[in-house]
């Protein structure tokens, strides 16, 4: 076969697979975004403290102007576990691109070779014919292309690429909930240092005035009475500490956790400061649209209905007959009389084969159009979910912003309630002792005192919750990543010692 005729059926090959591909199209729905975005006021009452016209700072924690949390909160979110997974999804999410992306080009590609000794037997009609052994030596290459007529390998990039950007949402979301849970564990942490510091103190003022009583009735001038109701009150204010010190601890590991670290190491970290973080007197909330567009799950409920609107277009394509164009070419040499290895690399040796076919399963078609209305139905629970992660995240940023409002009054009332406490505990104990009162008035003061510190302490860590869940529901957080390396270089060189990870594994992803 000459070079000019191998040639000319090369451009018939390249012309028919031309024309295929200008025939093609895309089968199957296009995804359309629901409208979600809400109204541009806040459906709930907005005080002057909040600032809709602000944008929600990005480094939002740092508003609390606590140094100890600012460092908790950026070694979270350097050494993270549970982060770094979500990172690692993001590699398998793009490893699955690069793979729905090489469909696109010939799907088999096959070389071969072949040596091959033949040794007749006597009773075989070459032996009878005088041939006796021989070798034959083959080498070619074959090549199966499927025209993407109808769209299913662009429609598998396109839902591999948006399933790519709804694990990059994911991680996203992610580091939202971890700088959250962060800030609230650190919350928590400090409400009980604060809450054993106030039982102690109470501890210390019931315990004189349990001295005072014990002397009186010792010297004959109260009854034991006063003594038991002061005892009492003293060891129901002692049996709070125990429960206090184990939430504490508990705090602390659960902080340690979240810094990816064993228990005991956060212990010299918050030694470093004390007291709850101050909730900043303003708060810029931003737009309820820009929110939504903002929030990471509700980005990522989107892009996973906008990578199921692709599969449904890739079930689809199956109703329709798939077209194949294949090629082969090879050399071949040896035989019965030619052993010559050298001879399979002259011009008569070369054998070339081209070609195609189609396929219809025109008689599957129950079983095809149930698939599509299985991928179909996952498509419309998608769109649902996307919706409905929607209103969440308008009822949460709605509900965060309430809860804050409400517990900025409560505060006031509540540090107005303790300061009268104080008071009226003192007054008490000095009529007390100077024999106007009796001591039963002691004991309910001292015991609303202690109350009221108490739920005084409670309010402030709960500002800082409902504080911490508005810049959650808001979605802040996660769009700066200075410093934040999506996954550790010790794993990634783990990696990269068990498989070749090619580009995917860039300086960009360390």
């Amino acid at each position: 076969m000459s070079t000019r005729h191998l040639n000319r059926i090369a451009r018939r090959y390249v012309i028919v697979g031309t024309l295929m591909l200008s025939a093609c199209t895309v089968v199957g729905p296009e995804f359309e975004p629901l409208s979600t975005e809400s109204e541009g006021v806040w459906p709930v009452a907005i005080t002057a403290d909040l600032q809709p016209a602000a944008p929600v700072p990005v480094r939002w924690w740092e508003g609390f102007d606590d140094p100890v949390l600012n460092e908790l909160v950026e070694e979270a979110r350097v050494q993270n576990l549970q982060v770094e997974v979500a990172a690692l999804r993001v590699l398998e999410a793009r490893a699955r691109l690069a793979g729905a992306t090489g469909l696109s080009y010939p799907q088999t590609q096959v070389a071969v070779g072949d040596a091959t000794f033949v040794s007749p037997s006597e009773s075989d009609l070459l032996d009878r014919l005088g041939i006796g052994n021989f070798w034959q030596y083959s080498l070619g290459a074959s090549v199966t292309w499927e025209a993407d007529f109808w769209g299913r390998y662009r429609r598998g990039i396109e839902a591999a690429d948006a399933s790519l950007q709804a694990s990059v949402a994911a991680y996203d979301q992610a580091v939202v909930l971890l700088t959250a849970a962060v800030v609230n564990t650190y919350s928590a942490a400090r409400e009980a240092e604060e809450q054993l510091r106030i039982s102690r103190e109470n501890e210390a003022l019931q315990q004189r005035s349990y001295e005072i009583t014990q002397v009186l009735y010792r010297n004959g001038e109260e009854s034991e009475l006063d003594m038991q109701q002061a005892l009492s009150l003293l060891l129901s204010t002692r049996a709070t500490i125990p429960p206090l010190q184990t939430a504490l601890q508990q705090a602390r590991n659960a902080l340690g956790s979240l810094l990816g670290r064993p228990p005991g190491y956060v212990e010299p970290i918050l030694a470093r400061g004390e007291g709850l973080p101050i909730v900043p007197t303003e708060i810029a909330i931003g737009l309820p649209a820009d929110m939504l567009r903002r929030r990471p799950d509700v980005r990522q409920a989107e892009l996973l209905a906008m990578s199921q609107t692709a599969v449904v277009g890739i079930a689809t394509a199956d109703l329709y007959p798939s077209f194949r164009l294949f090629g082969a070419l090879g050399v071949s040499s040896g035989g019965p009389g030619n052993t010559n290895f050298g001879d399979m690399f002259g011009s008569d040796a070369i054998a070339l084969q081209a070609g195609g076919n189609f396929v219809w399963p025109f008689l599957n078609y129950g079983r095809i159009r149930n698939n599509i209305r299985i991928e179909d139905a996952r498509l419309q629970q998608a769109l649902l979910g996307y919706q409905d992660t929607a209103i969440q995240a308008a009822r949460e940023a709605s509900d965060a912003i309430a809860g804050l409002t409400g517990a900025r009054e409560e505060a006031q009332i509540l540090a107005a309630a303790v300061a009268s406490a104080q008071r009226s505990s003192d007054l008490s104990l000095l009529r007390f002792q100077d024999g106007f009162s009796g001591y039963q008035r002691v004991l309910d003061a001292q015991q609303r005192l202690f109350v009221q510190q108490q739920r005084y302490v409670s309010n402030r860590a709960s500002l800082v919750r409902d504080a911490v869940a508005l810049y959650k529901a808001l979605g802040g957080g996660w769009q700066d990543r200075s410093g934040l390396p999506p996954v550790d270089t010790e794993n990634l060189d783990m990696m990269r010692e068990r498989t070749d990870w090619g580009d995917l594994l860039s300086d960009e992803t360390e």
